[in-house]
């Protein structure tokens, strides 16, 4: 198996190796030929800072062209495609985060999986790792469906939202250090978004965690300094001026090589999201120890 599932919609079935145009009728796409499209560093900090709200941000992250080598790779993936998916058209574009304006937790990852949400159009969606996220998200009250296969699929998340610390599918699953602080100004926004009712972030693998403080900061929360060491179950709570604390919490990434070495375990996943969960007031007490 190659790991990745196959997508039963055959909305993408088309003979067209372009990566999507925005505006063109892919499922939940959202932007149009008319959003403002980032070709710098400088333009993204510019167009995520004075994005009114997450919908607009969306659709500004979805047509950025900021890293080249990024560019290139999406775009070369979608035009070559796996051999399993040799029908079907690639969305072929950074990917954009999927959840309610409203959020009361943010899951952020690394990046798009290269024949995943490089393929889907949305996050951690047709491949494995995002089996294991989205039906973790369902056993624990906070995704509507257990699988999440295709945009348009009918799945929804419930007070949840999820993103990442880069946006485009990087050759190797590696952004550069560059590429991650230029990708940095959308995740800042959307923090600062979200604020009002954000109650936990719940941040898998170690890359996601060291991208995340220097976004936190740059929102306008308190970080401690040295900065938190990663690791599975550990939480952090900010306080902030004027509202609750934000609780962080760490989780070891769902990939195919954690799941398949049982360095994570469907328990361990459940456990991690299921008290954020709780913490956000949307499921039962747990215990913190």
């Amino acid at each position: 198996m190659d790991g990745i599932r196959a997508d039963r919609s055959d909305v993408h079935a088309v003979d067209d190796r372009r990566p999507v145009l925005p505006g063109s009728g892919w499922p939940d796409d959202p932007a149009s030929d008319a959003t403002a499209v980032a070709v710098t560093a400088a333009d993204v900090k510019r167009l995520a800072a004075s994005a009114g709200d997450t919908a607009e941000l969306d659709a500004r992250m979805s047509v950025c062209r900021a890293c080249p080598r990024l560019v290139g790779w999406r775009e070369d993936v979608a035009l070559e495609r796996r051999a399993a998916f040799a029908h079907q058209r690639y969305w072929g574009r950074p990917v954009p985060s999927f959840g309610p304006a409203d959020a009361r937790v943010l899951i952020v990852g690394l990046a798009p999986a290269a024949h995943g949400g490089n393929r889907t159009g949305r996050i951690f969606t047709g491949d494995r790792s995002g089996d294991w996220l989205f039906a973790s998200l369902h056993r624990v009250g906070l995704a509507r469906l257990p699988t999440s296969i295709s945009a348009g699929d009918g799945q929804r998340l419930v007070a949840t939202r999820i993103a990442a610390a880069v946006r485009c599918a990087p050759p190797a699953n590696k952004p550069t250090t560059a590429e991650r602080d230029t990708c940095r100004s959308w995740l800042v926004r959307e923090l600062a978004l979200l604020r009002p009712t954000l109650r936990v972030l719940v941040v898998l693998g170690g890359f996601a965690w060291t991208a995340l403080w220097p976004a936190l900061a740059r929102a306008g929360y308190s970080v401690p300094s040295p900065r938190p060491v990663f690791g599975h179950a550990s939480r952090v709570v900010l306080e902030a001026v004027h509202e609750e604390g934000l609780v962080v919490l760490g989780c070891y990434h769902p990939s195919q090589q954690n799941t398949f070495t049982g360095r994570v375990t469907a328990g361990m996943l459940d456990a991690v999201l299921g008290k954020a969960a709780a913490t956000a007031g949307m499921g039962p007490a747990v215990d913190d120890k």
